[in-house]
């Protein structure tokens, strides 16, 4: 018997199909063929039965439970999921002996808790690099909110003791936060009302981390509004410019003042089977 499963290119479906694609795991009696597109394309093979199993939209399911029914399956977060770093050259692992990699004092998720993989940090050219993903929140008034906003409070909290200990560090807090700062960058204030990533809370709490010393050096040369990181794969939303800007690069005082430009990518996200956030890049003088 052969079926075909269906999802997006993106992370997270990656690591939660990854079994199958990989043939870790064998469904004996099934050949599993896999096909990877876009949530909006998925959405629309859905609605014509396409696929055996396909991922489609929360909203898209509510139209298609006549012909679909939820499937259990494992989660997006788990060992050797989050932040990776990248280098030039090959770096064993018995190097990064001794070393810190993780912000320490970040809190824990779950029952049993655990230390998910959200922060990596690396030190390259006298930079120390963090790679972040701060929880999303999943809704105001969810355990994970509350997680989102006890996370950020412990980024600010170590960034502040670093600076503190050596004003003149070099630091950089790089990746998907999770929270749109300013009004001027989302595309709709009123399709966002009430929404995580925009309240109250989160916006302090993403502006407690800048007042401890971390300046968004990407803003200066990217100003909005209409200017945006990330576009969500469903309803067109890139192509009607429905965005958010939620990626950033926040660096400390020495290493802002070595940053000459700054852009953000959006040509990468018009690329076959991109990611949904665009690349955001900085530029450094000697």
């Amino acid at each position: 018997m052969k079926i075909t499963v269906a999802h997006s290119p993106d992370s997270d479906d990656a690591f939660m199909f990854f079994g199958l694609a990989s043939g870790a795991i064998e469904v004996p009696g099934i050949e599993v063929h896999q096909v990877l597109s876009d949530i909006e394309t998925l959405n629309r093979a859905a609605f014509e039965g396409k696929y055996e199993v396909t991922a489609v939209s929360f909203h898209a399911y509510a139209h298609l439970l006549d012909k679909y029914a939820l499937l259990p399956h494992g989660s997006s977060m788990g060992d050797n999921y989050g932040p990776i770093l990248v280098s030039l050259n090959p770096l064993p692992v018995t190097s990064l002996k001794g070393l810190q990699i993780g912000v320490p004092g970040l809190p824990t998720w779950g029952d049993p808790a655990v230390a998910e993989a959200r922060s990596i940090g690396v030190r390259c050219g006298g930079i120390r690099m963090w790679s972040l993903y701060i929880p999303n929140g999943r809704s105001v008034g969810d355990p994970h909110y509350d997680y989102k906003l006890e996370w950020l409070a412990a980024l600010r909290d170590y960034g502040a003791k670093q600076l503190a200990a050596d004003p003149n560090a070099q630091i950089a807090f790089c990746g998907d936060f999770n929270i749109a700062p300013t009004d001027d960058d989302i595309w709709s204030v009123e399709y966002y009302r009430n929404s995580t990533h925009v309240t109250a809370p989160e916006r302090q709490a993403f502006n407690e981390v800048v007042a401890a010393g971390f300046s968004d050096v990407v803003r200066p040369f990217t100003p909005g509004p209409g200017v945006y990181t990330y576009w969500d794969y469903t309803q067109l939303s890139f192509q009607k410019r429905r965005g958010m800007r939620i990626d950033f690069a926040l660096a400390s005082p020495a290493l802002a003042a070595r940053v000459t430009g700054a852009s953000i990518d959006r040509e990468e996200r018009k690329g076959k089977l991109p990611s949904d956030h665009a690349l955001v890049i900085v530029e450094l003088k000697d």
